[in-house]
């Protein structure tokens, strides 16, 4: 069917105006614009001041100083305005000449057709109906795995998921990308996810700790960001604690991190080979068991199933006891370090600030049980200074909480669906009453049923419709998908083995993304919608994730680029065109982007209210929106002096765990009775898929995929920043002297990393500041694959293995993965990854 005749055919679906039917959003873009002057904002990177002339973007500098670390992610605000944005709604060619057979094996290939913002709304809606009609709500995956705007109002992911549960439900995600394996290991061992909880606080660590620990993390580098907006406190403390001489401080990793580069000679390096991680904890374990240095009192206080653990710690069960000498074979380090690393850790005040990158593995349930183990038999856990924390390095855990009003976000939505007639539905609450949406009890009717799977399995679903897999204890189908809807997130950066994605991608019916930018996610989509920047929308957030330091009014900066829209009045409109009266409860009764921030204010204000202390610095929500400037919370002493477990250790029969003893679980009978022979009952030595140890290689390099210091994953990929690190116009990828030199590898040469998963450039950093036989390639480069699918622009996902970490979790294990490095030879590719698609 030609465009013409397709458009044509669209005319019996409901009309929408340019800006929305329902006048749902007001046009508040243009409300106190500055024209020439300072906006203060904010993004994941911190609280900023950017500056505008002649309504553009000229810089951007941090508002608050409360470190002398720089953070450049700061500085390159106009470029993520200007650079590689989609500026209209778009249809790829095949896809709109026929949506029924809209041939995918095009997509990433094709042309795109510029339509109408109101034509693409209506195609979504019709072809969402279409395979709820033809597959239910089994057919539609609506996925958010990424970092959303740093804004309360604009989260991209809620507003997705609010429309899809109303319209009709969809099919969700479990975990996350980033914690996958913790999430679901920890809440059996110690009660709760740990990964995204407060930590002792710095104040207590600096006071008490003699020994501090960071394993598998680089917090100098990820403090850069929060998931709402840094406060830099995290770079504060650690500024601080590199002053403190009286420290002595640990970094265990394979990779000479920038953490360890900034403590330099300040700081103790110990690089075991990576995925090894348990094995030195075992070997730790046994020699504090046998040489009777453990804390006996401690074990059997407060845990429960060391004394199934032990026969294992002394292979009784496996012929294999895991004595230190055991340990050093497997993960490279000598058993005398290993020995006075247990005697160093249990004889002063230790704090073992965990990293997640150890969990990122195949078998990644296992460092965080053993270390939890390991930690226990220290017997520190719970004490000032003491025991574990897994998010010191992640978003200022550590930093004390602040008392003050905390602001809301928005809701889902599970009140209810509508149907393709109009009618309301309601699984929950809610009714259309005299043309508006309000609470109370909707009409009784059967739900369909509900789905979720895995985060990181998206690709194996998608192939594989209808296959049954184990999930922490359960039984998961994998639905057939056939719609996907992507907002606030970019799969082809953040997945695993993104050739088998690719083939994966081709099997839904039709694709649809919000997207600001042209990145491989938008180019591998069917529809498009642009979706407009944080500094061309007003928002609100808060500073800290654990702090809760500051409110922070996020002031619209700049005119919407082009045809750019909001993700909550894409969802709006859609809404409007899917189902009558829909959209009455999607928008809580039309309410637009100033309403939403007004109400997420004044309910924090109301928590103050009656806190004189606190209620005299707010302001009612229009001055305070007028001042621009973010409010600040004090800490309490409380909180200075908070410590995590303590209530535990103070009465662990009047505070337990969340698990089922209570207590810590060494052994966990739930898991044990799960029968999975990949994550048994208790901490356990399991050789990866892929490691330097494997007697038969496939590959000669163990790659590390770490998160960059210079981007945000995948954000920040498109500014000039990235002048600042590319090597050979490309992603760098570290490799030690030694092994370059046997490469014939010299420092800014173009390589090729590959395996049989496929293959990248690279531009090569040779340093000694890396183990031999590892190399180091930072995750959220910019998929760019040339016809052959070489990835012109070295994104490292290309080459992980897209295998669960076990049935326990089906995590991704992004650093359980060997690759091949060599110099290339021959021309370099142009790199595409930053250019608009072809265009009809």
């Amino acid at each position: 069917m030609k465009r013409r005749n397709f458009l044509k055919g669209m005319a019996s679906l409901p009309l929408l105006s340019s800006v929305s039917a329902t006048n749902l959003l007001a046009d508040n873009a243009k409300k106190g614009l500055v024209k020439d002057g300072v906006v203060t904002t904010a993004a994941h990177w911190g609280i900023m001041d950017v500056e505008v002339k002649d309504g553009k973007i000229t810089g951007s500098k941090r508002h608050l100083n409360f470190t002398k670390e720089p953070n450049v992610l700061l500085n390159f605000t106009g470029d993520m305005v200007y650079n590689s944005r989609i500026k209209y709604p778009m249809v790829r060619k095949s896809y709109l000449e026929n949506p029924d057979s809209p041939k995918p094996e095009l997509r990433g290939k094709d042309e795109w057709v510029r339509v109408s913002y109101e034509d693409a709304i209506k195609l979504v809606a019709k072809e969402l109906k279409k395979t709820r009609e033809q597959k239910g709500s089994g057919g539609v995956f609506a996925a958010a795995q990424g970092w959303k705007s740093a804004g309360n109002m604009h989260n991209s992911s809620a507003w997705l998921h609010r429309f899809m549960e109303l319209s009709g439900g969809f099919v969700g995600s479990l975990g996350d990308y980033s914690t996958g394996a913790g999430q679901i290991i920890m809440p059996h061992v110690l009660g709760s996810l740990e990964v995204y909880e407060q930590q002792t606080s710095y104040p207590v660590v600096f006071e008490n700790s003699k020994v501090i620990v960071i394993w598998g993390a680089d917090p100098i580098a990820t403090l850069r960001v929060s998931y709402t907006t840094n406060d830099d406190q995290g770079l504060m403390y650690f500024e601080k604690l590199k002053e403190l001489k009286d420290k002595k401080i640990i970094i265990i990793d394979p990779v000479k991190s920038y953490t360890a580069q900034f403590f330099g000679d300040g700081a103790t390096w110990i690089a075991p080979r990576p995925n090894t991680d348990v094995a030195m904890m075992l070997g730790m374990a046994h020699y504090l068991y046998v040489s009777k240095k453990y804390d006996k009192e401690f074990i059997e206080t407060y845990t429960t199933g060391f004394d199934k653990f032990v026969p294992y710690l002394l292979g009784e069960t496996d012929k294999t006891p895991k004595t230190p000498e055991w340990a050093a074979k497997i993960c490279g380090i000598d058993a005398k370090t290993i020995k006075e690393l247990a005697d160093t850790f249990v004889s002063n005040r230790t704090q073992i600030m965990c990293g997640w990158a150890m969990q990122r593995a195949h078998h990644g349930e296992q460092p965080y049980w053993m270390i939890t183990t390991l930690a226990s038999m220290i017997g520190q856990i719970g004490l000032p200074g003491g025991g574990i924390g897994f998010s010191f390095h992640y978003a200022n855990g550590g930093a004390p909480t602040c008392k003050g009003a905390v602001l809301p976000g928005v809701s889902r939505g599970s009140t209810g669906r509508f149907n393709d007639k109009g009618e309301f539905i309601g699984t929950a609450t809610g009714k259309i009453v005299n043309g508006k949406y309000v609470e109370g009890e909707g009409i009784a009717a059967k739900d369909e049923p509900s789905y979720a799977i895995p985060v990181a399995r998206i690709a194996d679903a998608l192939l594989n419709p209808g296959k049954v897999i184990d999930h922490n204890g359960k039984k998961i189908t994998y639905p057939d998908i056939d719609f996907i809807y992507w907002a606030g997130g970019n799969p082809f950066s953040h997945h695993q083995d993104l050739n088998k994605l690719t083939r994966a991608w081709q099997k839904a019916r039709t694709v649809v993304i919000n997207e600001q930018y042209w990145t491989a996610s938008a180019k591998m989509a069917d529809i498009v919608f642009p979706i407009t920047t944080p500094y061309e929308r007003n928002d609100i957030t808060m500073s800290g994730d654990y702090s809760n330091m500051h409110i922070v009014p996020m002031k619209q900066v700049v005119e919407k680029f082009y045809e750019a829209k909001d993700d909550y009045q894409v969802f709006a409109d859609l809404s409007k065109a899917y189902a009558k009266d829909l959209v009455l409860a999607y928008s809580d009764n039309g309410k637009d982007e100033f309403d939403w921030i007004k109400s997420f204010y004044n309910t924090a204000l109301e928590q103050v209210k009656n806190i004189p202390d606190f209620y005299h610095e707010m302001k009612e929500f229009d001055e305070f929106w007028a001042e621009n400037k973010p409010y600040t919370f004090a800490p309490t002493m409380e909180s200075e002096a908070w410590v995590r477990h303590a209530e535990f250790r103070e009465d662990p029969i009047l505070n337990p765990l969340g698990t089922p003893s209570g207590l810590i679980e060494i052994f966990s009978e739930t898991i044990d009775k799960m029968g999975y022979d990949d994550c048994q009952g208790h901490a356990m030595w399991f050789e990866p898929a892929e490691w330097l140890g494997m007697k038969t290689k496939a590959a000669e390099f163990h790659l590390i995929n770490p998160h960059p210091e210079y981007r945000l994953h995948s954000q920040l990929s498109n500014t000039a920043l990235r002048d600042k690190y590319a090597v050979a116009g490309r992603e760098p990828i570290w490799i030690n002297e030694a092994d370059a030199k046997t490469k014939g590898i010299k420092n800014g040469d173009l390589v090729r990393v590959f395996n049989k998963r496929g293959e990248i450039l690279a531009g090569a950093v040779v340093t000694k500041n890396i183990s031999r036989g590892v190399v180091r390639l930072c995750e959220g480069v910019w998929y760019d694959p040339d016809a052959n699918g070489l990835c012109k622009n070295g994104a490292a996902n290309v080459l992980v293995n897209d295998i669960p970490s076990s049935k326990l979790a089906n995590a991704p294990i992004c650093h359980s993965n060997l690759v091949n490095v060599e110099k290339f030879k021959g021309t370099a590719p142009e790199l595409t990854a930053f250019k608009d698609p072809k265009f009809a």
